[in-house]
């Protein structure tokens, strides 16, 4: 094993014995109203993109065109660059490219992290803003920047090129401006947490929705493939009318409170707490896949989630009432709905091989809209017994 991936290890087990007891105990800070998390997210996608025709034209009037000065130091896959006749023009009509040398890796570098922790944010804010509010909380969003800034810092270091020191220095300032100011935004008063099953479906939607985008702006733009944009553009179109449209009917059914089953309780308040403890060992957990020992990364994956199993049983089994017949027709529930959830998921395996993030998105969406649906049904059957 490299060192590297001895650090990736080694950084799964501190940020899950580190951030999963550190986020369950900390209590949500004072909400105000403020810009949600999804602004500034776009602000910093929109900047990401600025960058990458800034080094589309760096690249074409410096270089002629050819990124092979950095794509040699860089796996495959990267730096597929646009060559219209419009990215031509502009490029042509750009005053000193010279200048725009900065372009290459060190603005990403910057933004990245940003990115990703908005992004988490978004998803936690519509799973349950409370929680939400949680991560936002400057001890945890400060292991969670730590964590993942670490993990930028060793695959910047494992793929060294002249412009590493730079970007592990911007990484680090980028760590300390996160975690400073992303906090402020995931305080937004009209946040809800979603009730019903429909409700649960349409955060889920949201998240695989915003998914998907993440991957397209990783693919297309941090990865310097502008050249793909035509290829991916109707993936983002779709996705990005999908998740406005959830958030708008997800907004519109925030003004009529309903009532949930057990069974759909206990899929929101799982999955809030799963998203909640997972949000800093997240990216340690997805690079030790690659570059650690994978069974450690299911086994911290496996930690997040039986913890997070223990502490929704506690918050369901609360209000359920304390009959066996209760308990019993509960646990029988939820028991059959994860079988048909984790058969549903098994279909991500289907497609033809691409990229991992994608089958993972893939398989906790069929997961949980099959569970929750499950859970739907069944809730309109099952009686509660009278505590």
């Amino acid at each position: 094993m490299t060192s590297v991936g001895a650090a990736v290890d080694a950084l799964v087990v501190g940020s899950v014995l580190v951030g999963v007891p550190l986020t369950w105990r900390t209590g949500p800070r004072q909400a105000r109203a403020a810009r949600g998390p999804g602004f500034w997210l776009g602000a910093v996608a929109a900047a990401i993109y600025l960058n990458q025709l800034l080094f589309t034209v760096y690249v074409l009037r410096v270089h002629r065109g050819d990124p092979s000065f950095i794509a040699r130091y860089l796996p495959p896959g990267w730096f597929d660059l646009a060559h219209g006749g419009a990215m031509r023009a502009v490029a042509t009509a750009f005053p000193a490219p010279e200048l725009l040398e900065v372009s290459v890796l060190r603005v990403q570098a910057v933004l990245e992290l940003p990115f990703v922790i908005l992004a988490y944010l978004c998803v936690c804010r519509w799973l349950d803003p409370v929680r939400a509010r949680v991560l936002s909380s400057p001890a945890v969003l400060w292991a969670a920047c730590v964590a993942y800034c670490v993990v930028f810092g060793l695959v910047e270091w494992g793929l060294r090129n002249p412009y590493t020191t730079d970007d592990l220095i911007l990484r680090a300032v980028s760590c300390v401006a996160t975690a400073a100011l992303a906090g402020r935004s995931a305080k937004d008063l009209r946040a809800t947490k979603p009730e019903s099953a429909v409700d649960v479906l349409l955060a889920v939607g949201s998240a695989a929705a915003l998914g998907v985008l993440v991957l397209v702006v990783y693919d297309t733009a941090l990865l310097y493939n502008l050249g793909h944009v035509p290829r991916l553009l109707p993936v983002a179109a779709v996705a990005a009318a999908a998740l406005a449209a959830a958030r708008l009917l997800a907004r519109r059914r925030a003004a009529t409170p309903r009532e949930a089953g057990a069974g759909v309780r206990t899929v929101s308040a799982g999955l809030a707490w799963f998203a909640a403890l997972f949000f800093v060992p997240a990216l340690p957990i997805r690079y030790a896949l690659d570059l650690g020992t994978p069974w450690l990364a299911v086994a911290g994956a496996a930690v997040v989630a039986v913890t997070a199993a223990a502490l929704t049983v506690r918050e369901v089994t609360a209000g359920l009432g304390r009959t066996r017949r209760a308990v019993g027709l509960w646990l029988a529930q939820v028991s059959a709905a994860t079988v048909a959830g984790l058969a549903a998921a098994s279909a991500a395996l289907l497609p033809p091989p691409t990229y991992p993030e994608v089958r993972i998105l893939l398989a906790a969406a069929l997961f949980l809209v099959t569970v929750t649906a499950a859970c739907a049904v069944t809730d309109t059957f099952l009686r509660r017994e009278p505590a």
